[in-house]
């Protein structure tokens, strides 16, 4: 079987989509009343592939099939990954969608979750969209819509059908204000490990709140609130900083799903009262624990974590290895010692070198100089043809790019020690407080490293990794996607028997990937480190 759904894509709506490559094989029942749904992804054409063959190729299949089993042992809720199957079959595919299309060969992944019927499921019933002019396939069927509710919510909600068995409008709010809950949760989990989804449509949003279809995502490398991990996402839409706002819109087109079973009106006022503050409070609590902030909750805390993000903006910080470190930096630090943290922090970022390739300007001079003047004189063909926000990101590349020419090294370390040694004089005044409220600092300091070591990642899936894994793949070696599994099951500490690959290993070559773009020699290194230079390189789509 697969399964019919709908969904808003880039905002727009699609009409008709489904599981285009992917075949339900049943649900398993466990002894505790565990309910899982099997999928096997890529294992050929369904009703709803369209023109495509319904296969996955081995560097998405690997991607997805880390990715699932990285974000459950971060301990975020997710659709899981039980195997990852490859072959000798091979199929066509447009690497970088410039018409030069390459073999690559065919795998299967075995995908388990308690359901996989996501926002766009709902969608099915939508009429005809004011916009596009698309409608689901099953408009007017309420009797659908009535039935799918009645599942849903008795059979992964139990505890909502048994409360308001009775009225099935209160019922279906009290489900609602969930699933408003439970995404609210979820995204604010992706904030604080850097997660970027990269396709937030409503057809890859889950009815119970797992992450879930693991396309073109990214883990936040070098601390950008405006990082955009999927290059195919030219306006931004799904960014990192937008993740938030994109939910919950997408939660307004599962209320406008739910109608007339849940009447507008209180949909849009459980959204409105619930989201915001459920996000803002479970991030708020996530960062607490990330800096280790235990005794105390104060106003001032969400200033003390917007101060942080805002350093590691300035001194492009790697975002998870700044937060590893900070668990070995204590109120009492003597002089040498906090030398040596800060030399440390600031090794986390960004070089000069690695600068330059970021800000590197992107356009002809003459490209943009022609762009800035029809933004000008015909507003409505440049809206055609560019974006404003593409524009502004390339005149403030060239900008950032100018002032490094003016920069030397010595200049660069030695600003962004200045920035560190203020945050850090807020965040140890912020520790302090800590202590003053309990008796025993030591004890103190020993529970505070605790949470901050089971909170934040030392190992995370960066693209470098995948990368390395899938190459090796792709050459018949899946020893580095085993070692890369089992590093990722320990993330907050390093496997045991693991061995990282040292910096000086020996080099190997890449290979052009439809994922990933890049035409480097690169070295391994360890896998806890910052990204490589070449890896800035990369380009998931």
């Amino acid at each position: 079987a697969a399964h019919c759904y709908c969904g808003h894509q880039f905002g727009s709506f699609a009409g008709q989509l489904g599981d285009g490559a992917a075949m339900y094989l049943g649900e398993v029942l466990g002894p505790r009343g565990e309910r899982w749904e099997i999928q096997l992804k890529g294992a050929g054409i369904t009703p709803f592939s369209r023109q495509a063959d319904g296969r996955k190729v081995l560097r998405s299949s690997v991607r997805e099939f880390l990715c699932s089993e990285a974000m459950f042992h971060l301990g975020i809720p997710t659709t899981r990954a039980g195997a990852c199957v490859t072959s000798d079959s091979r199929v066509l595919r447009d690497v970088f969608y410039d018409g030069n299309p390459k073999h690559e060969r065919c795998t299967v992944v075995l995908r388990i979750a308690s359901t996989f019927i996501r926002f766009g499921s709902f969608e099915i019933f939508k009429p005809p969209d004011e916009y596009t002019g698309r409608k689901g396939p099953s408009v007017g069927r309420n009797d659908i819509r009535i039935q799918m509710l009645d599942y849903v919510i008795s059979t992964f909600y139990p505890e909502i059908q048994e409360a308001y068995s009775d009225n099935t409008v209160q019922r279906n709010a009290a489900f609602f204000k969930e699933i408003t809950r439970r995404t609210a949760r979820l995204v604010a989990e992706w904030q604080c490990v850097g997660f970027c989804h990269g396709v937030l449509n409503t057809d890859n949003m889950s009815i119970v709140g797992l992450t879930i279809d693991y396309g073109p995502f990214g883990f936040m490398d070098r601390y950008d609130p405006e990082h955009i991990c999927n290059g195919s996402d030219n306006t931004g839409r799904y960014a990192y900083n937008k993740q938030p706002e994109i939910c919950k819109w997408n939660l307004g087109k599962l209320a406008e799903a739910l109608v007339p079973e849940l009447p507008l009106e209180i949909s849009q006022l459980i959204l409105e009262e619930e989201y915001d503050a459920e996000f803002e409070k479970h991030y708020l609590q996530k960062m607490r624990k990330k800096l280790g902030l235990i005794q105390l909750e104060l106003e001032e805390d969400s200033k003390l974590v917007s101060e942080l993000l805002e350093t590691m903006h300035l001194t492009a910080g790697d975002f998870t290895n700044i937060f590893y470190l900070l668990s070995s930096f204590s109120v009492d630090i003597d002089p040498s010692k906090f030398e040596d943290f800060l030399e440390e922090l600031t090794s986390q970022c960004a070089s000069m070198e690695e600068l330059k390739v970021v800000f590197k300007p992107q356009m002809d001079p003459r490209q943009l100089s022609m762009m800035l003047m029809l933004a000008q004189s015909n507003p409505q063909l440049f809206a055609l043809i560019g974006t404003k926000a593409n524009i502004n990101k390339e005149l403030e590349r060239i900008e950032q790019f100018s002032k490094l020419q003016q920069l030397t090294a010595d200049d660069l370390l030695s600003r962004n020690k200045r920035h560190w040694k203020e945050w850090l004089e807020k965040y140890r005044v912020r520790l302090e407080k800590e202590i003053e409220s309990i008796g025993n600092a030591d004890a103190w300091n020993t529970e505070r490293v605790k949470v901050m070591n089971s909170n934040n990642p030392k190992y995370i899936l960066r693209n470098y990794i995948a990368q390395n894994a899938i190459e090796a793949a792709e050459n018949g070696d899946f020893s580095e996607v085993r070692n890369v599994l089992k590093l990722l099951e320990h993330p907050f500490q390093e496997a045991e028997g693991f061995q990282e690959a040292k910096e000086d290993a020996e080099e190997e070559g890449a290979t052009a990937t439809a994922a990933v773009c890049s035409q480097e020699t690169r070295s391994r290194q360890a896998y806890c480190s910052k990204p490589p230079l070449w890896a800035s390189e990369l380009c998931v789509t």
